[in-house]
């Protein structure tokens, strides 16, 4: 009865856990919410357009305090550390986040995500976070990028290594217009997109065809051992 016991009393921790953590916790764990995109891709099916964001970011003692600033459908994230604005004069610092109506597409970028726009009516003194989440219906973004023009030059601002399922992360000290993309030569030559956009290596597809084909011989040198059984058999009959 030890046994059981102890994992009724692990479900029921785990249960109490979980239900203080987060509700973004949870954000991997399944199928990604639905994307809200400004251009679908003909796979999409019903589309709700994106929203936009607003966030007032308060002034203590003379700094501008640790906050976030996100559109309402949480598929773009900005993150403030302390300090982050010269809050000179200022009691606070407001922050919007619009998604661009329009879908750009600059020479030798494929952009995954909607373009959204990020403005504040203080100026940057330290680096900021920006989360941008996808769809699963395209292919996995290799970098965010940045422009203070959407019709004009984007500077990649590279992605790192930390992120939730179908997100992708980076820091930048400027805000601007950001989207998630790759270049237009990617996915690489060597790879083809499958069903949810995501990537597959040829070489998988390959070794998947090499394998059936290596197995034809066998199978005919065994249907030919067979029929010679049963002619053997009928011969003796």
């Amino acid at each position: 009865m030890r046994r059981p016991a102890l994992l009724a009393a692990a479900a029921v921790a785990y249960v109490l856990a979980a239900w203080a953590v987060a509700p973004g916790f949870y954000d991997g764990f399944g199928p990604p919410a639905p994307y809200n995109f400004t251009c679908p891709p003909p796979q999409a099916g019903a589309n709700t357009k994106p929203t936009s964001g607003h966030a007032t970011i308060k002034v203590i003692n003379g700094i501008s305090d640790a906050a976030s600033a996100y559109d309402d459908d949480g598929q773009i994230v900005i993150g403030f550390l302390p300090g982050a604005f010269d809050v000179t004069g200022k009691t606070s610092v407001s922050v919007d986040v619009v998604p661009l109506d329009t879908c750009p597409k600059p020479p030798a970028i494929a952009f995954v995500t909607n373009v959204y726009h990020v403005t504040a009516d203080a100026p940057l003194l330290k680096s900021v976070t920006v989360t941008m989440r996808y769809s699963n219906l395209e292919p996995d973004p290799s970098d965010v990028y940045l422009a203070s023009d959407p019709n004009g030059t984007w500077k990649s601002l590279g992605r790192s290594s930390q992120a939730q399922p179908f997100t992708v992360n980076t820091s930048t000290t400027s805000l601007g217009y950001f989207a998630a993309g790759y270049p237009s030569a990617s996915p690489p030559p060597n790879t083809v997109t499958v069903g949810g956009g995501q990537t597959l290596p040829i070489v998988v597809a390959v070794l998947i065809v090499a394998v059936v084909l290596a197995g034809l011989p066998l199978a005919v040198v065994r249907r030919r051992r067979s029929a010679s059984s049963e002619a053997d058999a009928d011969d003796e009959a």
